[in-house]
């Protein structure tokens, strides 16, 4: 019934331009953030900058507007979803006791202690309400294609702008672990440390795992 496009990353303008040349007026409508300066005109496809790499106002205004897009779609419609290197930063909901300066302060650590970009992405995943599959619970039960420029090496989907769409492989264990590697867990934000805490406890729930029916019509 609908087309809708929406994304997140540095070159998710370009995926999208390209997007309503192959799908014309087909297409019905869509969001996508990028990274200031990475910006392309679009018709039928909103174009939103925001920070990176740290998360900014922008940022989370972006998400609300893209979550609140696809909650509108129907079940014959479709969705989808460009994602690309960068969408982890452009791509945010805060948790509830997680401040925006809180998240950048955590980013700014992780960014310079030395882990790779699966650590890393582990705790953004774990430090989100949109990413480690989370996006595709605003999305179910409408289809949605992914559609992905890999910049990780291996092409793990749930790394990739920390697989907002795809089942998360890591637990809020494994966010814990890579602050402890990294003896960052005395340095990270009190309020990042009980957050984490409280997903070891199981007081929040996990991110959602391969068996979770919101991916059933996930492509």
């Amino acid at each position: 019934r609908h087309i809708y496009v929406i994304g997140a990353g540095k070159a998710s303008a370009y995926l999208a331009r390209e997007m309503e040349h192959i799908l014309g007026n087909r297409l019905f409508y869509g969001q996508v953030t990028v990274k200031y300066g990475h910006a392309v005109p679009c018709r039928r496809v909103r174009v939103m900058e925001a920070g990176h790499p740290l998360p900014d106002e922008n940022s989370l205004e972006a998400t609300a507007q893209i979550i609140q897009l696809v909650q509108t779609a129907g079940s014959q419609d479709l969705v989808f979803c460009l994602l690309s290197g960068g969408g982890s930063t452009l791509l945010e909901k805060l948790p509830e006791g997680i401040s925006l300066n809180d998240l950048r302060k955590t980013y700014q650590l992780l960014l310079g202690c030395g882990a790779d970009i699966t650590e890393m992405n582990s705790v953004r995943k774990h430090l989100s309400l949109v990413k480690g599959g989370q996006l595709a619970r605003a999305i179910a039960p409408v289809c949605c294609v992914n559609l992905i420029v890999s910049d990780v090496i291996d092409d793990t989907l749930d790394s990739i702008a920390s697989g907002p769409t795809v089942a998360d492989l890591s637990t809020f264990k494994t966010a814990w672990q890579v602050l402890e590697k990294y003896q960052l867990v005395e340095k990270v934000p009190i309020t990042v440390q009980q957050y984490l805490q409280k997903g070891l406890q199981s007081k929040i729930p996990e991110t959602p795992k391969a068996a979770d029916p919101i991916f059933e019509k996930v492509q």
